[in-house]
């Protein structure tokens, strides 16, 4: 006898008799018929999507948006689609769980795009009114099959059509899929493999997993270069986090005050992020004095105190999912002490640096060597690194690095619709890669001297100073897209004092 499932606890009470059901169907006025207009965004798919189905011809192609996730028992994490599947959809925000696009190969050459999904559920239904997951009742009226294809410009069909969809000529026609995005999808894929006699054997496992992460990188890789749409986007993102940046000095007397400023500040800046876009782009780091030195301080539980510096690595999300990422370094009195001073200087001084070499035709890791380089001058110029070791030997990447005591990370990532965008991409067209027109990335070098560090002079420790600026690569050098933020130490000192002072 087998063991019985235990089941799942229910706790809502639903009403389902017949006399009920039919009178929650009824007394509502007709829904619009008006269609909206196409997206703006439209208007630039068409052309991400024909890279990859230039990639890969005669396949069909899967990428799904990804499905809800639950945050405690009953309750979900807003969702946010996939990036591969809201960069070749144009859909962003919130939208569309569970959603599916698949480039079908076509006849005539080329693919056809066709978007599954969830449309709205007749009010006679289930889902209306006691589906607390999708429901109309519960999270609000989804669009319809006709309204998503003229926003998008796309053929549109149920998601309940998607399983027979992709076993359609199952062993004649390769099926890839961008798996990490929905385990549900991934594996009804390798179902049909398998019912088709293309995904049993061993080799044949290995063959499509490769297959799929090929698919996969494609998608990653195609977003380095950004086109005109894409540049405004990241704009904007820029723009309204600089808002936020001064929304966030405005009330450093009250951060101080309140105690857990560190919260405080996290606040301020997720107001304004959810009030321009869809939110923040990343966990805010708001880090006071010696948290600054925990490259990764997003628990923000602490105070603000003057004399201390505030280190704010934030960035506003809009709702295309295109998001900035700008870090300041912030005198919380409003002045930088001497020494303050001498490290932030340093830091900006490498920044430029690294900026300089943000030119088409260097290659990616050339920012951060010219970054690093104004690090490990200022350390050697300090007595720092250990005796004997000049600039040129801890620059060595062999034998040195002693430096990066001091800087740990990299001074530069590509940036995008995520904020580490583009991670997949091969190291030959990442790391090793020519800089090329319409490539966006950070430039963020740093200085953190841990109060334990024992190494550093006294008066340095405690002291933790990162400046970071989104860097559109230009077709003759480039654009500092949060340049309107002031980064350098005295543009900082009188920003501050012109939002403190009322505009005094």
């Amino acid at each position: 006898m087998s063991e019985k499932q235990p089941t799942k606890p229910d706790h809502r009470s639903r009403p389902n008799n017949e006399q009920f059901k039919t009178f929650i169907a009824s007394g509502w006025a007709p829904r619009p018929t008006d269609l909206p207009e196409q997206a703006e965004v439209a208007r630039w798919t068409p052309a991400r999507r024909a890279v990859v189905s230039e990639a890969f011809p005669g396949e069909r192609l899967v990428m799904p948006a990804g499905g809800l996730k639950v945050r405690s028992n009953d309750c979900d994490y807003v969702f946010r689609p996939h990036t591969a599947f809201s960069h070749l959809t144009g859909l962003g925000a919130d939208r569309e769980p569970d959603a599916v696009l698949v480039l079908e190969p076509s006849e005539e050459g080329g693919h056809d795009p066709i978007l599954y999904f969830r449309p709205l559920a007749p009010r006679d239904s289930e889902e209306f009114f006691a589906d607390s997951r999708y429901g109309e009742f519960w999270v609000g009226s989804r669009p319809t099959l006709e309204s998503m294809a003229a926003e998008l410009g796309l053929e549109t069909r149920h998601i309940d059509q998607l399983g027979d969809a992709l076993a359609k000529d199952a062993g004649q026609v390769a099926l890839r899929v961008v798996a990490e995005a929905d385990a549900d999808v991934a594996a009804l894929v390798e179902k049909v493999r398998a019912e088709s006699g293309l995904g049993t054997t061993e080799a044949q496992l290995t063959a499509a997993a490769e297959a799929d992460a090929e698919l996969a990188r494609m998608c990653s890789t195609m977003r380095l270069v950004k086109d005109d749409w894409e540049k405004d986007q990241m704009r904007l993102a820029c723009e309204g986090t600089a808002r936020a940046f001064d929304a966030v000095v405005a009330d450093l007397p009250e951060a101080k005050k309140r105690g857990r400023g560190e919260r405080w500040v996290e606040g301020v800046f997720g107001l304004h992020a959810r009030h321009h876009g869809n939110g923040v782009g990343y966990d805010s780091i708001c880090a006071a004095g010696d948290h600054a030195n925990t490259l990764h301080w997003i628990r923000n539980t602490g105070d603000l105190r003057d004399g201390d510096l505030l280190l704010l690595d934030a960035g506003i999300e809009v709702d295309s999912l295109f998001t900035a990422d700008v870090t300041r370094t912030l005198p919380i009195s409003g002045r930088f002490s001497d020494v303050q001073r001498r490290i932030y200087e340093a830091v900006y001084a490498a920044q430029q640096a690294g900026i300089a070499a943000c030119r088409p035709g260097n290659r990616f890791k050339d920012v951060h060597a010219a970054a690093i380089r104004v690090i490990a001058e200022h350390l050697h110029e300090w007595g720092l690194l250990p005796e004997g070791v000049d600039v040129e030997a801890t620059l060595d990447t062999d034998t040195g690095q002693y430096h990066r005591r001091w800087m740990v990370h990299g001074t530069s990532h590509h940036l995008g619709m995520d904020v580490h965008d583009c991670a997949q991409a091969l190291r030959e067209d990442y790391m090793d890669a020519e800089l090329r027109p319409g490539m966006v990335l950070t430039v963020e070098p740093g200085l953190y001297f841990k109060a334990d560090d024992q190494l550093a002079p006294e008066e340095f420790r405690g002291i933790g100073v990162r400046i970071e600026d989104d860097i559109l690569i230009t077709e003759d050098g480039c654009e500092n897209l949060s340049a309107m933020i002031p980064s350098r130490a005295d543009d900082v000192e009188a920003w501050m004092a012109r939002i403190l002072d009322g505009g005094a």
